[in-house]
């Protein structure tokens, strides 16, 4: 969802890697700020902590592909999320550094500000507290959903990856189609089920099509 989307806006961000926000942002920006109901200062914020963890998210995997001696292309944020993009496709073993990269700076935002949030609460700071949980709250929930085996998302990558370990291309592609399969059809009534409960929307649906054709073995 998005990936084609428009630029509106480039810039040089960390290592030189040229960044790209594309116009569905609005769409992201208008969930979260809900200028219907009047833009709150929070809200501005919350939605700026979001687009900062997606941005270092995608600046670990550019970091894990520069690190190892590749360009990067670009940096893409829009509104279904971001990606890293190279300019070739790299051997397994160093693909699987550099899709594990996105999670791990998530993870690691998440222990380093919740191992904050308590200081800070307790200090003269104490106002930047609940903008800290939000930080450590909002990284959690990145890694957990990038975590998840489907396409095109860290987990599904990874997951692959790891298939291609132990069997040939195509059988790993099949596995891997048939998880992505079983939690793309799950993931209707989990969002729906989050919508209710929640109040939460997510706008990115893995695509139950592209995991039947892995399965069947008839992508591409």
């Amino acid at each position: 969802m998005f990936t084609n989307d428009t630029p509106i806006f480039t810039f040089r961000g960390p290592f030189g890697v040229p960044v790209e926000i594309g116009a569905s942002i609005f769409l992201l920006a208008f969930i979260f700020i809900q200028p219907q109901n009047g833009i709150q200062l929070d809200n501005i914020i919350y939605f700026l902590l979001i687009l900062l963890a997606i941005f270092l998210h995608e600046f670990g995997h550019a970091w894990g592909t520069l690190v190892q001696g590749h360009s990067v292309k670009r940096v893409m944020i829009y509104g279904g999320g971001g990606f890293c993009e190279g300019y070739r496709v790299l051997p397994r073993a160093e693909e699987e550094f550099v899709v594990a990269m996105g999670p791990i700076v998530n993870l690691a935002l998440w222990a380093i500000f919740g191992l904050a949030y308590p200081f800070v609460i307790e200090s003269s700071f104490y106002w930047l507290g609940k903008y800290v949980y939000w930080f450590y709250s909002i990284n959690f929930f990145l890694f957990c959903l990038n975590m998840i085996p489907v396409q095109p998302l860290d987990g599904g990558k990874l997951f692959f990856l790891t298939m291609m370990r132990f069997f040939d291309r195509d059988r790993a592609i099949k596995i891997a189609g048939f998880v992505g399969l079983v939690c793309a059809v799950l993931w209707i009534p989990a969002m729906i089920a989050c919508f209710v409960l929640l109040g939460f929307l997510l706008i990115f649906m893995p695509s139950i099509r592209t995991h039947w054709q892995m399965f069947r073995g008839t992508l591409g």
